[in-house]
């Protein structure tokens, strides 16, 4: 079973298995897209980065988003030069070897997985906002077992389930700013003052909090973006997906642009920064300053439905990541297995079933807050890795398939350079995990992840399947550098002609 050959099915013995289907509609990918770009993060994190970077934070959305929209095109076009790839960690084993599928796909499912956690445990703390007294527990099953169901049907539902999810949050998002413009522009009062544009400036500047303030921006940040590569691993799964990829990938700068920055203006101007603190929802509190008890009520349920929309996301990711990742004998071929409704039903109650640690981890330690620190500053340190190994596969890319580039109607813009500017943005953001207490101590566990996957790896690349697909690959790689290297000579031949 092998990836490499492009005529065919990826991962698939002779095309005789059963495959995913391409249920999902240009209105479902879009969407989807969009709830990825708009994760927990936004709604729960969001108080934590303006606290600490004060209106820096708006820079600290911009070029984080600006970055990842390079990682997304180099996916985008990696994805479409082969439709046989179903995600991208079938991209990486093809282009940088079966290990890089193997680290890829399972750190992927680990990101998701430590998501999933963070969002069980949003919800839950939330619940408790709702319905004060309720055992942590209680939700927290009830969002598992919700979840298992809604992805036990077909695909088809699940991206009907996350339309209308991202819906909701987008919906959310434009109420506020739509009753926030309104307080600018009619001069409303509270007791931190009036409603103004100026408050964005007039409380210490864009950087009240100088150089360090805006760095800690970044840590809290980039957890908001994590899904925002939701969609590739949609592309086994999408009609058309020569169209609807490239205009999902496409409108990621208007997302940023609109549901991160444009709330986010709004809400300094509304309320000074200072007011903002770590653990409390921006959104709830200003509805709540408008006087809107019951439309606060309402955005604490959209709230709950944001981190449903991120589990549900990070519940079908994780399981068609480990359903590819068995195919390629990279996880237990049980979870090959295919429901009669094409939904990987075994990947989906694993996935499950480590989504209920969430709960545990919660009763393990008093501070829910403290607890969602840790587990999303692990996931967005494995995420940087995810985008990385997006970036690596690119470079390989260029250099043994040129003319594939060539053919491209979906070109990265900037190219290799480009790629150089965002490992640079990485290695910044990894440094300024070092910078406080709680992410450091976060990002010094996660190598723990690499090295048993690591020994893993040592354990299974042994295994005669594997030795069998690393020759291929080798075979594969030293034909394209002959060819390559026939192609250059012709080049040079004909220039020489010519003179």
């Amino acid at each position: 079973m092998t990836i490499h050959p492009p005529a065919s099915p990826a991962g698939s013995p002779a095309g005789e298995a059963p495959r995913l289907e391409r249920q999902l509609s240009n209105r479902h990918i879009q969407l989807i897209a969009i709830g990825g770009a708009i994760g927990t993060g936004l709604f729960m994190g969001s108080g934590k980065t303006i606290s600490a970077a004060g209106p820096s934070v708006i820079f600290v959305y911009m070029i984080i988003g600006f970055m990842l929209f390079f990682v997304m095109r180099a996916m985008g076009e990696l994805l479409l030069s082969n439709l046989n790839y179903k995600s991208f960690s079938d991209f990486a084993a093809d282009l940088l070897g079966p290990w890089a599928g193997f680290f890829t796909g399972w750190t992927y499912w680990f990101c998701w997985v430590i998501t999933g956690i963070a969002d069980v445990i949003a919800i839950a703390g939330y619940s408790r906002e709702l319905w004060p007294g309720l055992p942590l527990w209680i939700p927290g099953l009830a969002t598992v077992a919700i979840l298992l169901l809604l992805n036990l049907t077909t695909v088809k539902a699940f991206g009907e389930t996350e339309f209308w999810f991202a819906l909701i949050k987008i919906i959310a998002i434009a109420a506020l700013i739509i009753v926030g413009m309104f307080m600018i522009f009619s001069g409303f009062h509270s007791d931190a003052g009036q409603a103004s544009f100026t408050n964005l400036w007039s409380h210490g500047g864009f950087f009240p909090n100088e150089f360090m303030g805006f760095v800690a921006g970044f840590q809290i940040a980039v957890f908001a973006f994590v899904g925002i590569e939701l969609v590739g691993t949609t592309a086994a799964e999408a009609k058309n997906p020569e169209k609807n990829l490239p205009k999902a990938i496409n409108s990621i700068p208007v997302r940023v642009l609109l549901f991160y920055v444009g709330a986010l203006i709004i809400l300094m101007s509304v309320t000074p920064w200072t007011q903002f603190a770590a653990g409390h929802s921006p959104f709830i509190a200003m509805f709540s300053l408008a006087g809107l008890g019951a439309a606060a009520t309402v955005v604490n349920l959209v709230v709950l439905t944001s981190a449903m929309s991120s589990a549900n996301s990070g519940i079908y990711s994780t399981s068609r990541m480990v359903y590819g990742l068995a195919q390629e004998g990279d996880a237990p071929s049980v979870f090959s297995a295919l429901s009669r409704r094409k939904v990987p039903q075994n990947a989906l109650f694993l996935s499950c079933v480590l989504l209920l640690s969430g709960v545990v981890l919660m009763y393990a330690g008093q501070d829910i807050g403290k607890a969602f620190d840790m587990v999303t500053t692990v996931s967005a340190v494995c995420f940087v890795f995810v985008w990385s190994i997006i970036l690596a596969s690119y470079i390989a890319f260029r250099r043994r398939r040129p003319h594939l580039h060539t053919a491209s109607k979906f070109k990265m813009p900037g190219g290799i350079p480009m790629v150089w500017v965002v490992f640079a943005f990485f290695a910044f953001v990894l440094w300024t995990l070092t910078t406080q207490p709680d992410t450091l101590t976060a990002l010094l566990v996660t190598p723990v992840w690499f090295v048993l996957l690591g020994a893993a790896w040592l354990v299974l690349r042994r295994r005669p399947a594997h030795l069998a697909r690393y020759a291929a690959f080798q075979h594969e790689l030293q034909a394209e550098e002959t060819a390559a290297r026939d192609h250059a000579s012709q080049r040079l031949e004909e220039k020489e002609s010519v003179k």
